[in-house]
């Protein structure tokens, strides 16, 4: 049985109830809210030929990034690859086939010709958002929501998506002004998108406005919190703000509650719980006992070895927790992803793998070691994926190991660089105060 959904999309195998249910799942999804396994499970339940059901299960298990996904995206992809589907409907199948192989690149490219030809497909649409993320294809990011952009209408269902990833794109392309407006009005449209949210949090975050991000994220929480899946990196965002106004105590509260309170297992709520943590090492705030239970939940993932982004913040935790055994398992587990055929091999090799050797080298004291390492990776650290916030993590350890192993016009070089980035940033100045040359009693400041 061919149903159309409601961007009238041919969609296989569906009756009226399950493809509502269907839809409900792909909303939540798009404002990152609710449970849409379980309403995709529903749907299933209802029509078990239903082909996009088990096209969405597979993309909602496999874009999480954690390994025990995997056998669940792999399970519905061989369910859906023995179901009569669309040519469209085999397009995601074929993307799923080549991300569940490891080949992220190749998954985004068919999901690219796919929404060439099918540019109401806010599915494909997201998922190809998404591992452009998670690949660092920066310009893609933007493109392949902006050439889908004049095919659509406000008042369309999902339109609030598009806007809200269009303005993630934009704003990662430093087109601040049309980012922020892009994503406002994302979430004036829906205020539940917390993509949309997110994307205005980055624009404030790279132009330093904190005053307004505190406001931003605060007057707004009862959209973007709650039952979000996606609440955990937006609480970082906000505490991003704290830090870089020197709110250490506000920062260590977020971390104790929402952040890191609940303790999620997922790997995405995970990493901003290192990286925030590894912040507050870097100025020398005692962050306490707080790294041990981090590092338990960590170790879950410690053999994964399948997404390099991922390793580092696990790394983080480990030398942090003092977990020597979790850090040869760490290793261990990139020697086996370097020796795959898959992209997580370059990920690694390239940027994970030295990049976790200048995390091990920083905690050892080895500073030197460190600042050699991670010189050569900030020009290419996005092949690795994240954000630009998220990978300013690397320039900020670079300044700090080469304040510590005492190369300083290094650091003072580091350190202007920063100033004239974030010349309105309380933390950048405290930065930069730090690597002043004392001469005869008295400090130079950094211009």
């Amino acid at each position: 049985m061919t149903m159309r959904d409601d961007l009238g999309l041919a969609v296989s195998g569906a009756d009226a109830d399950s493809l509502s249910h269907y839809q409900t799942a792909l909303t939540r999804f798009q404002c990152y809210v609710g449970d849409p396994v379980a309403e995709v499970d529903a749907a299933l339940a209802r029509r078990p030929e239903m082909v996009m059901a088990h096209v969405l299960k597979a993309w909602l298990h496999l874009l999480g990034t954690d390994a025990p996904g995997l056998a669940v995206a792999d399970q519905a992809y061989r369910t859906a690859s023995a179901l009569p589907g669309t040519e469209r409907e085999k397009a995601h199948l074929a993307a799923i086939s080549e991300l569940l192989a490891g080949r992220w690149h190749a998954a985004g490219q068919v999901l690219e010709d796919l929404t060439i030809t099918w540019p109401h497909d806010s599915l494909a649409l997201q998922a190809g958002h998404l591992i452009d993320f998670y690949t660092g294809q920066q310009r893609l990011l933007r493109d392949r929501i902006a050439r889908a952009m004049p095919e659509w209408r406000e008042g369309q269902p999902g339109y609030h998506a598009l806007l809200g990833m269009l303005a993630f794109g934009l704003e990662e392309n430093a087109d601040y002004a049309a980012a922020e407006r892009t994503g406002r009005r994302s979430v004036e449209l829906q205020p539940r998108d917390g993509w949309g949210q997110h994307a205005v949090a980055h624009v404030l975050e790279m132009q330093n406005r904190t005053e307004e991000g505190v406001a931003w994220m605060r007057e707004r929480v009862e959209h973007w919190a709650g039952d979000s899946f996606f609440q955990v990196h937006n609480w970082w965002h906000l505490a991003l703000y704290h830090l870089d106004r020197e709110q250490v105590d506000e920062v260590l509260a977020l971390f104790d509650g929402p952040i890191f309170g609940g303790r999620s297992t997922l790997a995405l709520d995970l990493v901003d719980a290192s990286a925030l943590l590894w912040r507050l090492e870097l100025l020398d705030v005692d962050v306490g006992p707080r790294w041990q239970p981090l590092a338990d939940l960590w170790e879950a993932h410690a053999d994964s070895g399948n997404y390099a982004f991922n390793d580092a913040h696990a790394m983080m935790a480990f030398v942090g927790a003092g977990r020597g055994q979790a850090i040869e398992r760490i290793f261990a587990a990139q020697r086996r992803a370097m020796a795959e055929d898959n992209d997580n091999r370059r990920f690694t090799a390239e940027v994970g793998h030295p990049l976790c050797l200048a995390i091990e080298a920083f905690a050892g004291g080895e500073y030197a070691e460190c600042v050699r390492l991670l010189r050569p990776l900030r020009a290419i650290a996005q092949r690795f994926g994240g954000s630009h916030a998220q990978r300013d993590l690397l320039d900020l350890t670079l300044l700090e190991a080469a304040r510590r192993s005492g190369q300083e016009a290094l650091a003072r070089a580091l350190a202007n660089e920063r100033l004239q980035l974030r010349p309105r940033s309380p933390q950048t100045r405290r930065l930069a105060l730090r690597v002043t040359e004392v001469r005869g009693g008295r400090a130079t400041a950094v211009p």
